[in-house]
């Protein structure tokens, strides 16, 4: 997107602000935004990010807590435990108070970014899928997240919505460590899996907080999706592992579309797996 038609520096909220969150912060700082970092504990956060020190999940007095006069609020969110009450609460329930909390504090235009996963496509056989395709989760955190997604395009400020893959970075290399411990692959049949690097998820939600005028829905998704095997094989050859070992299963999972990102400007850092694999194992290499 051209610089000329971003939006100006402006007061950003990030809420959950962890590790995503702390990063976006300093990216935005550097762009001359003026960034709050809300978590429960902000006392760790690196200047120049102001610490706002807050719990969605307890609402009394939250509104009291958040910074005035907020352009953006940007929330990325986490379940306190990974069962269907923990996605209730930390993702529909947190940001219904946030929400509120916006409105009582006289936030309510800002613009709201939500973070969401494509686990609310559920299971597709392996077909593509979109923005414009309908969401039907299998599982209870994809339901959940859709109720949160409903609660964000109901913020007066207007609600965007970006619906994250796999992320994979700096600590987070759960694929690279099934591969080093010989963990097979679901070849039959082809078990399709999409992904981002850390470095995007940052990138993208930057971009959109200075976006003049966002879709309400993004997917967040490099330009290959694969077979499951495709990726494991060349981790395997990189990491001088034997290709894993093939397995059957039934769930292919899907294919999922990055087209109206890219064509809304947005250019990916890492837009495969083996740029961004590359990069990880290098940074690997250099810490040893």
């Amino acid at each position: 997107m051209d610089a000329a038609v971003t939006q100006p520096p402006g007061r950003v909220l990030i809420a959950g602000c962890g590790r995503i969150g702390t990063r976006l912060g300093q990216v935005l700082a550097d762009q001359d935004d003026r960034v709050y970092g809300l978590r429960r504990r902000p006392d760790g956060l690196p200047a120049p990010i102001i610490p706002c020190a807050a719990d969605l999940n307890a609402p009394a007095g939250l509104a009291d807590r958040l910074p005035r006069d907020l352009d953006r609020v940007v929330v990325i969110l986490t379940p306190p435990h990974y069962d269907d009450d923990g996605y209730r609460r930390g993702y529909v329930e947190a940001l219904e108070h946030l929400c509120q909390a916006l409105a009582a504090s006289g936030n309510a235009g800002a613009r709201l970014i939500f973070v969401s996963s494509t686990g609310v496509y559920g299971e597709n056989a392996g077909d593509w899928v979109d923005e414009t395709t309908p969401p039907a989760p299998s599982r209870f955190s994809g339901r959940r997240l859709l109720e949160a997604e409903a609660v964000a395009a109901r913020h007066t400020g207007g609600g965007v919505v970006v619906r994250l893959a796999g992320i994979y970075g700096p600590e987070r290399e759960s694929l690279l460590r099934r591969v080093a411990d010989g963990a097979p692959c679901q070849a039959d049949p082809p078990r399709y899996t999409n992904r981002i690097h850390e470095d995007d998820c940052v990138g993208v939600l930057a971009w959109l907080c200075h976006h003049p005028h966002p879709a309400a829905l993004y997917i967040g998704v490099d330009d290959r999706p694969c077979p499951q095997c495709e990726i494991m094989d060349w981790l395997a050859a990189a990491l001088g592992h034997p290709a894993p070992e093939r397995s059957k299963g039934e769930a292919m999972g899907r294919r999922c579309s990055n087209a109206r990102l890219r064509a809304a400007g947005y250019v990916l850092r890492h837009p495969d797996y083996r740029s961004g694999y590359q990069s990880l194992l290098a940074e690997r290499r250099s810490s040893v």
